[in-house]
């Protein structure tokens, strides 16, 4: 299941309409008015660094101390509107999230150059960039209680007595796991997995057992608004329904913070590859900025649809519960349907090997015509991670109130990182927070109303499909004891 949370990841975390002040000095052309933008940059909260060349090609490098990849390269204008430079600052815009860069004098001096095939494979120094970049930008050390000298010694001592690149895969993820990295993965890639498949016994068949069903979230999400909705008003959306759960009460159920982007996929590339992975390949060869920006819109146009056939509705039940997560900007695009005045509606601050990085203060947009009668948010230990962030920010609107149990706790953005020898793997680097600074990662976002839901997915999931109809009785029951205390 670790392979498949890099999909979710994407759930990355990306926070929306960020009005960091150097942005607010933009002139909107996409053209950096300031002299000079050439030259090498670096990212302390992030390890990036961005060579910027006549002012209209770049190189972008992933690394930190041991290591620095090449990630990608090409004109500048991949970037579009998403840079922006001040003095010796430049901002990269990704989602809504600004990533700051400092100029330096010169380009690190491993980046961009080969390494030697056996220096690359070898298991102790990818070992090395690995916990390099842990050091560097895990953001949850003092939170989980981690020792990290003493993890990081524990782990190299194993691997030292079998330096193999298997036995490094069995660390790495082992690590991950130590730390209780919400958003950690680790992906080796398809060649290796056939690698490891081969090596592993084929396994024993004992007595038939009795397996319980398990659901997944769009299957449960189905399950539970075919019982609510009394009305359905759903058009061209498979990720978003809606309609009547009552005469007076509008319905509606958002699955994904993601997949809403029209990317032009081939239609070849879905039969191979299937829906999901050739969509993420697809994001993959364009710049995070510009594939994010393509979620925004997607979702925007839904929403106006769900807004025009609900507006006359005297509040509306809206349910994330089966929400794993996505793009915070898909959120955030989504809740500022609800919000009448720009609002500070979170703190962020990422992790580098300096510390933090000063707060940055998300705010939220506004709609021509926002809806601002009740609203209550359904979510669960199922709500996570773009999903969550939707929920804090919400905290911040006074006509919102949430119905449930607290949310799965995982906040904060992956960071994305390269291997030498190939492999791919994420980290959590930030601490996202509410307007006065308290973190809900591990706790989860709080409700006004508590059902008191099982914390085990699977668990959940059954209880809500067994009897949906009694799940719809218990959040009408919340529905009633919150409207007599308004």
């Amino acid at each position: 299941m670790k392979r498949l949370s890099r999909i979710r990841s994407f759930e990355c975390s990306y926070l929306l309409y960020l009005m960091l002040p150097v942005l607010l000095l933009s002139c909107g052309t996409g053209q950096v008015s300031e002299p000079g933008i050439s030259g090498v940059w670096k990212s302390p909260e992030s390890g990036w660094v961005f060579q910027i060349e006549q002012d209209s090609s770049y190189s972008f490098f992933n690394g930190n101390a041991l290591s620095c990849i090449l990630y990608r390269k090409g004109p500048l204008t991949d970037f579009g509107e998403a840079i922006e430079v001040l003095g010796d600052t430049l901002f990269l815009k990704r989602g809504v999230l600004s990533y700051r860069f400092l100029r330096s004098l010169e380009l690190p001096g491993d980046c961009g150059l080969a390494l030697p095939p056996q220096k690359a494979s070898d298991p102790m120094y990818n070992f090395e960039v690995f916990s390099q970049t842990l050091a560097d930008h895990y953001a949850f050390m003092e939170l989980n209680g981690i020792d990290w000298p003493v993890l990081y010694e524990q782990q190299r001592s194993k691997l030292l007595s079998d330096p193999t690149e298997f036995r490094l895969y069995e660390i790495l993820e082992e690590t991950l796991e130590l730390l209780n990295d919400n958003h950690g993965y680790l992906e080796a890639g398809e060649s290796f997995y056939e690698r490891l498949e081969a090596l592993s016994p084929p396994s024993e068949t004992g007595e038939e057992q009795t397996h319980l069903k398990e659901y997944g979230d769009f299957e449960i999400a189905n399950i539970v608004s075919e019982v609510y909705l009394s009305e359905e008003m759903t058009k061209e959306s498979s990720l978003v329904r809606w309609g009547m759960l009552n005469a007076q009460t509008g319905y509606v159920q958002i699955k994904t913070m993601w997949l809403f982007a029209d990317l032009d996929i081939p239609e070849s590339r879905i039969e191979q590859l299937g829906y999901v992975e050739a969509y993420v390949e697809a994001f993959h060869a364009l710049d995070e900025g510009t594939y994010i920006d393509r979620e925004v819109a997607g979702i925007r146009e839904i929403m106006e649809r769900v807004m025009a056939d609900l507006k006359a509705s005297d509040r509306i039940v809206f349910d994330i519960r089966f929400n794993g997560g996505g793009q915070d900007a898909v959120s955030f695009e989504i809740l500022r349907h609800f919000n009448d005045q720009k609002r500070k509606v979170a703190l962020e601050r990422l992790k580098g090997p300096a510390g933090f990085s000063p707060i940055q203060e998300l705010w939220l947009g506004t709609s021509e015509t926002p809806f601002v009668k009740p609203v209550y948010l359904l979510i669960s230990p199922q709500t996570g991670s773009a999903a969550e962030t939707l929920a804090l920010a919400s905290q911040s609107l006074p006509h919102i109130r949430r119905i449930g149990s607290n949310t799965a706790g995982a906040l904060s953005t992956a960071l994305e990182k390269e291997l030498p020898n190939g492999w791919a793997f994420a980290l959590s680097n930030e601490h996202f927070m509410d307007t006065k600074g308290v973190l809900y990662e591990n706790k989860g976002i709080p409700v006004d109303y508590n059902l008191d839901y099982p914390r085990d997915r699977q668990e959940f999931f059954r209880l809500v499909a067994e009897a949906p109809g009694a799940d719809l009785e218990a959040v009408r029951a919340a529905l009633e004891k919150l409207q007599q205390q308004e």
